[in-house]
């Protein structure tokens, strides 16, 4: 019988041996909701006979033809919503893994440079590794980013998306992450529905929020148009006069221009080299400097002869005025809302990259002769301090109480691929295990290794002696060689003696030895020395 027992207790043992390792569920942790950014989801067209869908963004194959056909559209000021010109067809977002699909890998079905249409892939594969669970605590939100950031159907939806996701996680509030125009989104939601907002959110984390809009990169956008793929891909993909005509008619775009009422420290200005007359008769050749507000006509006249062909049929395309008028309503918005009281907000931002902030057209030597020639000239730029979408000062902005607003190097879209990002958010989310001593500013941890301390009394002579030891551990590690020697500090303090206290004295020693492999060893001896009176 004993040997029998042995067999069964030697088969259980090979069973857990290769059975299948499961995903780690922490269910303590709070949910998580993902709001992506501008062109951050998969959206499919519905056909209204047959109810066939297709995905239209994001796709490779027959792109730029499919993109045209079901996502051009027009802006209905009576509504505040861009209709798309097919009739026949509407627009959604997929829903399967509880909102995450639509905002996870945008073409699922590219084998080859995958990675260039990953949005959130990599921080939902992180994500569960730290505990999280699809449909438990992780969940996304997808939305139509043509739409204006307060269009109620969008956030009518984000409303009971939040609610939906409460009630999956057991009444628990929720974390929610934004990227990009996702914090526009969610800032509108809060302006707008701040009860609902503090019913069910717990915490808000935006990353690379264009607060104050993105002024170089929009401000080109609207005369020249915009690639969203680099590289090889932009030979398969939408050529950048689809995606120019698509996005003049799209609110979103109107609502990400530099605002012309914030106190901006750098100005974004469109410049043009000009070929005007001048007072003698002779051609001169000037520089004009435009601010954000002075802007418009500048867009109005360039844009006065756009038009696209749509099903044999020419449609006027200008710079769209009502959309101004609407984009100005989302400003006010924004800049009133509030944090609800039993909120948290942080504030993640992209550094150390060339950001397009001023934008100029022409050169002296080849100066601008007609402004409707702006769409086919090529742009450049002065550059700040940014992501290399939205500026700095840009995104630090947000008007609101943040509990800590923390840069980061990295680009606009590839922050999301950053362990120092994953870092601060493990450690916001309270995530795994614990760790006290990670600092998210700085982006390292100071773990203690030693610690000891001895008291000796004798003859009204008190002796204390203590060492401690931390090693520093952190991914910088630029600086490594810049000083191979040991760092050594002393201070001493000493305190007379009184009728209250004894007469004492304290010495400390403080080595900090090179880095070595991102850890850096410190070692604190002291002793201290009193004298009863």
């Amino acid at each position: 019988m004993a040997m029998l027992g042995d067999i069964v207790q030697s088969v259980e043992m090979w069973l857990k041996l290769i059975r299948k390792p499961q995903p780690y569920i922490d269910p303590d942790l709070d949910p998580v909701l993902l709001v992506p950014g501008i062109a951050g989801s998969i959206l499919k067209a519905v056909d209204h006979q047959n109810g066939n869908e297709e995905r239209v963004w994001v796709r490779i194959l027959e792109a730029d033809s499919k993109f045209c056909s079901k996502l051009w559209s027009r802006f209905d000021p009576s509504t505040g919503k861009t209709v798309s010109l097919d009739p026949s067809t509407s627009i959604t977002v997929p829903e399967e893994r509880y909102g995450l699909y639509a905002i996870d890998v945008l073409d699922p079905d590219l084998i080859i440079g995958q990675e260039s249409v990953y949005y959130f892939h990599d921080m939902i594969v992180e994500m569960i590794k730290w505990g999280f669970q699809e449909g438990k605590t992780l969940f996304g939100f997808g939305y139509d980013f043509r739409q204006s950031n307060r269009l109620q159907d969008t956030l009518d939806r984000l409303a009971a998306k939040l609610e939906s996701v409460y009630k999956a996680s057991g009444g628990k509030k929720i974390n929610i992450i934004s990227h990009s125009m996702g914090g526009l989104l969610v800032k509108c939601f809060m302006g707008v529905h701040s009860d609902v907002f503090e019913k069910y959110v717990k915490n808000w984390i935006a990353i690379a929020a264009p607060f104050r809009g993105a002024p170089g990169y929009i401000a080109s956008t609207f005369l020249n148009g915009v690639s969203f793929v680099e590289g090889w891909e932009q030979n398969f993909f939408i050529s950048k006069w689809s995606m120019h005509q698509l996005l003049i008619e799209c609110p979103s775009i109107y609502e990400l221009m530099a605002c012309p009422y914030f106190h901006w420290e750098h100005m974004p200005l469109l410049e043009i080299w000009r070929e005007k007359e001048g007072c003698n008769g002779i051609p001169q050749t000037i520089l004009e400097s435009y601010r954000p507000g002075e802007s418009i006509d500048i867009f109005k006249e360039s844009l006065s002869g756009n038009s696209i062909d749509y099903g044999g049929e020419n449609i006027p395309l200008p710079f769209n005025l009502e959309i101004l008028k609407w984009a100005k309503e989302t400003h006010k918005v924004l800049s009133e809302a509030k944090v609800p009281s039993g909120v948290k907000f942080y504030n993640i931002y992209g550094i150390n990259l060339e950001t397009p902030h001023s934008v100029c057209y022409g050169s002296e030597e080849a100066p601008i002769t007609d402004i409707r020639d702006l769409r086919f000239s090529e742009a450049t730029y002065v550059c700040v301090d940014g992501d290399g979408t939205v500026p700095v000062e840009s995104a630090k902005a947000d008007g609101l109480n943040a509990e800590a607003r923390v840069g980061i190097p990295g680009e606009h879209r590839g922050i999301l691929c950053e362990p120092h990002l994953y870092r601060i958010l493990k450690h916001w989310l309270k995530a795994g295990n614990p760790d006290p001593f990670y600092n998210p500013i700085n982006d390292y941890v100071i773990l203690p290794m030693a610690f000891e301390m001895e008291s000796l009394h004798e003859k009204g002579m008190q002796v204390t002696s203590l060492k401690e030891e931390w090693e520093i551990i952190t991914e910088d590690q630029g600086n490594q060689d810049a000083n191979k020697n040991s760092l050594v500090s002393s201070i001493s303090v000493s305190q007379g003696p009184s009728k209250q206290s004894s007469r004492s004295e304290a010495h400390a020693t403080v080595i900090v030895h090179p880095q070595n492999e991102g850890k850096q060893h410190v070692e604190l001896n002291a002793i201290s020395v009193s004298i009863d009176t």
